[in-house]
């Protein structure tokens, strides 16, 4: 017998805890740029040797990038800095690679994301030029996964255990951070 229906695969596994995060993310103030997310994504990328990093939470319309950093570089033959890769503060779910962080709760590495089926076809490779991911869940004392923090670059990268522990221990050092807000409201 010849099946004719066609599901076609989801780019991200289903989001089972976006009820209990969405209620955890405005319980905590979260869902807008914040400088001192920003200093921590430098400090993310400044620790990894890496152009660009992110705090990213997710929400009911996708990924919000409340932490962004973007290293600024210089292209010959162009006076002004530009950046090859700007992306904004908002991206689909559909897109980049936290949303499987989130749903898995444990950190991924990508040392080729080409390298990956599934995550070979996902649009920032082609569309920002992303070919190295590290990323790790932020996850609150109520077991909530509230969204990631991660590095990307543009040139694969063997990250090995030390790129592991290293974003895993960023990633509960900010974890804490964050549960200070729930005892110190804004």
């Amino acid at each position: 017998m010849i099946n004719d229906s066609y599901e076609p695969r989801l780019l991200t596994p289903p989001d089972v805890q976006a009820p209990q995060r969405l209620h955890r993310l405005r319980a905590l103030r979260l869902g807008r740029a914040e400088p001192e997310f920003d200093d921590f994504a430098r400090k993310l990328a400044q620790t990894t040797d890496m152009p660009w990093a992110m705090v990213n939470f997710l929400d009911e319309h996708g990924q919000f990038f409340a932490g962004l950093y973007t290293a600024r570089t210089t292209q010959p033959g162009v006076s002004p800095p530009v950046t090859p890769l700007e992306p904004g503060r908002r991206m689909s779910r559909d897109q980049g690679f936290c949303p499987h962080v989130v749903a898995r709760r444990r950190a991924l590495v990508l040392e080729d994301v080409c390298a990956w089926p599934r995550f070979a076809g996902n649009p920032v490779v082609d569309q920002l030029g992303i070919r190295t991911y590290l990323g790790a869940p932020l996850i609150d004392h109520t077991g909530t996964a509230l969204g990631t923090i991660c590095v990307v670059g543009p040139e694969p990268r063997a990250w090995g255990q030390k790129g592991l522990t290293t974003i895993k221990t960023l990633a509960a050092e900010l974890s804490a951070l964050i549960e200070q807000r729930e005892h110190h409201p804004r």
